[in-house]
């Protein structure tokens, strides 16, 4: 679901609207194509910037609609950044449509790209594996996404080249505010670090090789890091719908494999995965952050967003008397799900 809205972000740094008039001033505008962006650059930007977020929270980029308020917006900033690997397919067009001259960032430039060669029901991702070069065959429409899977700050030492990524583009865009921004950079990834730290923690606690299912293919990033199976009915982008015989697939996998529980996202639509709960009897078990954080809440900075989804999954997987006791009573957490 696109929510179109530019918004003043009240994201990671309450302090942004706490300055004088005077200081407010002398902030540089950043435009930040969606939610997780625009939290990590208010973080590295701290009191020097103004950011705003094209896609706001519970919102989703993949089928975003800019508008001419947004192309003006962009015109007049001192600084955009976006994430790249075509996962703002949209942006680009936006900022040549705009005419704007200034620096950018693409945030994801320079991080160790996971291979994407097509949506897959039965790869299954590890540690090692930065190549998915399994498809099964079924007519999956995995338009608009590139030769990469462009969800690189769902691994945390992927987020810390993000921050080096922001950093650079601000010192650029405002050098007279360089060593602020070194400060806050090295002071984030400190936090990104001690955060990473804590959900490893966690997830270490999960069985191995336990399997989920969310509601499209955003979590490989996550999946190669912190080694959990993630499944889904899409691809990529949400703009695709999953296939008869893609959902009866699915449906199969569930009932033959080790699948331990059904997570919503929170700006996809929940249709799909309720279907599969109906079909299969396998609960769902919380709502996971991937493209977009909450309104509000621990999923609305960016490490609330990791911290929260490691705690749901290690509510839904820890037990390994959970995988498959379907009729086990769990009040389900969806944390605020609008759908």
């Amino acid at each position: 679901m696109s929510k179109p809205i530019t918004l003043g972000l009240m994201l990671g740094t309450a302090g942004l609207f706490a300055l004088s008039p005077l200081h407010a001033d002398e902030r540089i505008e950043v435009i930040a194509s969606f939610s997780i962006l625009a939290d990590m650059t208010a973080n590295v930007g701290g009191e020097h910037v103004n950011v705003t977020a094209l896609v706001g929270p519970d919102s989703d980029a993949h089928v975003f609609s800019p508008s001419p308020t947004q192309a003006r917006a962009i015109a007049e900033a001192d600084l955009v950044v976006f994430n790249g690997l075509q996962f703002e397919g949209w942006m680009e067009r936006l900022i040549e449509s705009s005419d704007y001259a200034g620096p950018l960032v693409i945030a994801s430039e320079g991080t160790d790209r996971l291979a994407y060669h097509g949506h897959d029901h039965e790869h299954a991702h590890g540690h090692e594996a930065h190549e998915h070069d399994q498809d099964h065959g079924d007519e999956h429409d995995d338009h608009d996404h590139g030769e990469f899977d462009p969800h690189a700050w769902q691994d945390m030492a992927m987020a810390q080249v993000y921050v080096l990524n922001i950093r650079d583009g601000l010192i650029e865009a405002d050098p007279d505010n360089a060593d602020a921004y070194r400060d806050n950079a090295d002071r984030y990834i400190n936090e990104i670090e001690n955060t990473e730290a804590q959900i490893r923690e966690l997830l270490t606690q999960i069985p191995p090789a336990s399997t989920v299912i969310t509601g499209h293919d955003s979590f490989g990033y996550f999946s190669n890091a912190y080694a959990i199976r993630f499944l889904s009915p899409v691809g990529l982008t949400t703009e695709a719908e999953p296939s008869a015989a893609n959902m009866a697939h699915l449906i199969d996998v569930v009932r033959e494999q080790n699948v331990g529980a059904l997570f919503h996202e929170n700006m996809t639509s929940p249709a799909i995965i309720n279907q599969l709960a109906e079909e299969t009897g396998l609960e769902i078990a919380g709502t996971l952050y991937a493209d977009a954080l909450a309104a509000q809440g621990e999923a609305s900075t960016y490490l609330g967003m990791m911290h929260h989804n490691a705690e749901v999954l290690h509510a839904a997987l820890a037990d390994p008397g959970h995988l498959h006791d379907n009729d086990h009573e769990h009040e389900h957490d969806d944390h605020g799900h609008s759908h």
